[in-house]
């Protein structure tokens, strides 16, 4: 039986069933029915009538909705007027006065008459000059100012509708609880605390901003339903324009969306309006919501956060055009992500399809899929303001004596921004609730076996439920019923495409079909067990070693440099405790001791010397200390590979060119390596060749100066990079690439801690034919750009350029 020692200390759920508010424990799903509760078990947004099954009753509900009945009406949530005609046209006018605007569309007006008057279209000699100059002055302004009323109403949300608001909630709401049978789920606490907050900010006209994790589409739907449901004001959605196409586009449009280009570019008009669209939204006290990720996770993990709304939010607050705001950081977790499909294929190389209608209307196939539930779950709300004045206080680099309209250095802001990201980030998962399919996927991910016996299965998840709330985390609570009833559950939502069962046996046997699809639900787990992940990883550089207890060994000052090593080369992929190094460090290590992982060397002052894996893990054939090094294995053997394809952007001896190959071209080379790698043998791990870890990996490289990457100006030119003379391995004509030299020693050490396999035991094969293979795809590379001219002095300073702002970063340890 699956019980939950914390359920004291958790908030229940709340389910709403028309005007009846219900208590549950915290992240109820529905046990087997029992005899006369029947109709006291619901989610949130209740399964409602089909038209087929019930079509007096659909109609009764329709009618309803339309006619705005009870809470269906919503005359009375908590925030700022926003549902009357002419809220856009007040909208748009509201924008285009804006100082920042007015003032950029002068400035721009007087840098083309500038340009006019250097290309001789305006002479200063001639009469009446500055009439003309004028008039020229006034057309220009009134030319950006049609343009920039032009993109305001291309970008602004439109929610001006009442009754297409109502319309809009029923029709997403049949669409949702189709897909997601089980619906969605809240905290009660956590509801009555953003109501609270709510009504305070409606009252100092301040707005919420909502930074959800994102991983689905679905995520800004069941947000939207969630501040409907509960009578909050609708927050205005930050979307990329590639979802406005025909019908889909002007419906999302006016249910909340703002839609801005995936790139700014340049364009420093465009660039000003969005600034000044979100000064007016927040200025008026409106909510606002964008995703702190910027796209979807095709992983299952947070990745890390993307600054640009975040920048013109802070902006608005340092500026003091914002007095203050409130920030709100979301999780959302699904029992199974619609998409997961379709971030496969993605991730293994495939282009992104842009969207359309045709397949939107196509989802209907997966709307009558059994996909369990969905789990909202929001952080305690806090001050941006606050947060900014909290962090002139600490040792962080900002001089204290500054107010916040002077903070303009930008390694200042920077770093605060950098900061507030991995804030919201680290609060999501502080929120998050791990779902039962990631339970299962975490646990089938981490066997060293094909696969794992019933009894097994439910002795794993129970096991990994305990350390899961030893660690401060949150897992479904599912009220009475039984371990066995919750896996079977589970095992019904991923389906026989991911999950298999071995047939005709004693006892029914799981295995993982699709592993690469799976482990989009075992990286929900990660971030809880990353501390212990890298501790145990960088022991094994030592345990993989084999024999005694002494040739495993390991020295304290061995295990805190590869930690070290580990943790910074993964700064940018995960999210870590903010005690530090040694003290994450030390507290890992005396967690391990006290719970029969490691036995801790000390010396007479009791300070660590070394750490030895302990006689009991051993006898329970290391599945604790396994554990965590198969959860970041895969992660280390995508770096790994990483590395090992820059070796073969080693120039051939009788190359003449530059040595700058087209970026795409390189990441797809390394892809094609890890696949060649994984089915000969070289590889544990197919995710190892996934595309978004694959360039994480790249984007630390560029970090640590391996690669130089170069972006024209021109946007037809793609980029190019190339390996940093500094690093590039030496070769000579007879063994081709060296295995010696700082690149070399760089990839070696992480594949201390890579899991050894049958045909990695004698570290020869790597230094000669993974080598030979990766070289003989960097000459297809070199071969492809013979002839082609090199980089042009432009790009040249592009290299320059990212380098001085990647230094602006901070560093994130461990």
């Amino acid at each position: 039986m699956m019980t939950d020692s914390g359920s004291r200390d958790a908030a229940p759920d709340l389910e709403i069933l028309g005007d009846t508010v219900t208590l549950h424990p915290s992240g109820y799903v529905d046990p087997p029915r029992q005899a006369g509760r029947e109709d006291k078990e619901r989610n949130l947004v209740e399964h409602m009538a089909r038209f087929r099954s019930n079509p007096l009753e659909f109609l009764r509900e329709v009618s309803l909705h339309v006619s705005g009945t009870g809470w269906r009406a919503y005359d009375h949530f908590i925030g700022q007027p926003i549902f009357y005609p002419g809220f856009s046209d007040n909208m748009t006018a509201a924008v285009l006065s804006t100082p920042i605007l007015q003032k950029r569309i002068t400035e721009l007006a007087e840098k083309r008459i500038a340009i006019e008057e250097a290309e001789g279209l305006l002479n200063k000699k001639d009469a009446g000059y500055e009439a003309k100059r004028n008039q020229r002055r006034g057309v220009l302004v009134h030319d950006l100012e049609e343009l920039a009323e032009k993109m305001t109403g291309d970008m602004i949300c439109k929610m001006e509708s009442r009754p297409f608001i109502r319309s809009a909630y029923y029709f997403c709401t049949q669409l949702l609880t189709r897909a997601y049978h089980q619906g969605i789920h809240v905290s009660s606490e956590e509801v009555l605390r953003i109501r609270s907050v709510a009504e305070e900010a409606e009252k100092r006209k301040q707005s919420i901003i909502f930074l959800p994790c994102h991983r689905s589409h679905v995520d800004y739907v069941s947000l939207q339903l969630i501040c409907y449901r509960l009578g909050l004001a609708l927050p205005t959605v930050v979307a990329g324009d590639n979802l406005n196409f025909p019908v889909v586009g002007s419906f999302l449009q006016h249910a909340g969306a703002m839609w801005i280009r995936r790139s700014f570019g340049d364009d420093v008009l465009y660039t000003t309006l969005v600034q000044s669209y979100i000064d007016t939204l927040l200025q008026g006290g409106f909510n606002f919501e964008c995703f702190i990720e910027g796209g979807r996770s095709r992983t299952g993990k947070l990745l890390p956060p993307k600054f640009g709304i975040l920048n013109f939010i802070l902006d608005s607050v340092l500026s003091g055009r914002v007095e203050d705001t409130i920030i709100c950081p979301v999780s959302t977790q699904y029992d199974k992500v619609v998409e997961t499909e379709g971030y496969v294929t993605e991730l293994l190389g495939m282009p992104k399809k842009k969207e359309n209608l045709a397949d939107f209307l196509s989802a209907s196939s997966v709307l009558s899929l059994k996909l369990g539930r969905v789990d909202v779950r929001f952080h305690e709300p806090w001050s941006l303001k606050q947060f900014i004045q909290e962090q002139k206080t600490r040792t962080t680099g900002i001089p204290k004596e500054l107010d916040m309209t002077s903070i303009n250095d930008p390694a200042t802001r920077q770093k605060l921004l950098r900061t507030m990201g991995y804030k919201v980030l680290s609060d999501i998962n502080a929120v998050s609730v791990v779902m039962p399919t990631a339970l299962i996927g975490t646990v089938l991910l981490t066997l060293r076996g094909r696969g794992v016996g019933k009894a097994e299965l439910i002795r794993r998840v129970e096991w990994l439920c305990e350390r899961i709330k030893s660690k401060g985390g949150r897992v479904a609570h599912f009220g009475n019923a039984p371990t066995s009833v919750v896996i079977q559950r589970g095992l019904e939502v991923l389906g026989k495409d991911l999950v298999g069962e071995v047939q005709g046996l004693p006892e029914p046997t799981y295995f993982a079909v699709d592993r690469f699809q799976l482990s989009f639900y075992r990286n929900m787990t990660i971030h809880l067990f990353i501390t212990e992940a890298l501790v145990s990883a960088s022991m094994y550089s030592r345990v993989k070693r084999g024999g005694d207890r002494q040739n495993q060994r390991i020295t304290y000052d061995e295990l805190r440099n590869q930690v070290l090593f580990l943790s910074q080369l993964f700064r940018g992929e995960f999210i870590y405790p903010t005690e530090g190094l040694s003290t994450n460090l030390d507290n890992t290590l005396q967690s391990f001791e006290k719970d029969r992982i490691v036995d801790l060397v000390r010396d007479t002052d009791g300070n660590i010397t070394a750490v030895d894996l302990a006689d009991v893990e051993r006898a329970a054939g290391r599945e604790n200390f396994d554990f965590y090094c198969f959860l970041i294995w895969p992660f280390v053997e995508a770096f790994w590979l990483g590395a090992v394809a820059c070796m073969g952007f080693t120039p051939p001896l009788n190359f003449s060119g530059d040595g700058w190959l087209d970026v795409k071209k390189c990441q797809d080379s390394a892809q094609l390596l890890g696949k060649t790698l994984y089915h000969q043998g070289d590889l544990s791990y197919f995710e190892a060749v996934n595309k978004e870890t694959l360039k994480n990996a790249w984007t630390r490289l560029e970090e640590e100066g391996v690669l130089e990457v170069a972006k024209s100006r021109n946007a037809k030119i793609p980029p190019r990079c190339r390996l940093s003379p500094a690093w590039s391995p030496k070769r000579d004509r007879e063994r081709g690439i060296l295995p010696e030299g700082r690149l070399w020693d760089f990839t070696e050490r992480m594949a201390l801690s890579r899991r050894e396999g049958k045909n990695r035991r004698d570290g020869a094969t790597v230094s000669t034919r993974v080598l030979r293979l990766t070289d003989t795809i960097g000459e297809g590379l070199y071969r492809a750009v013979e002839g082609e001219m090199g980089m042009s002095e432009e790009d040249k300073a592009w290299v320059k350029k990212r380098q001085r702002r990647a230094a602006l970063g901070a560093r994130a340890h461990l």
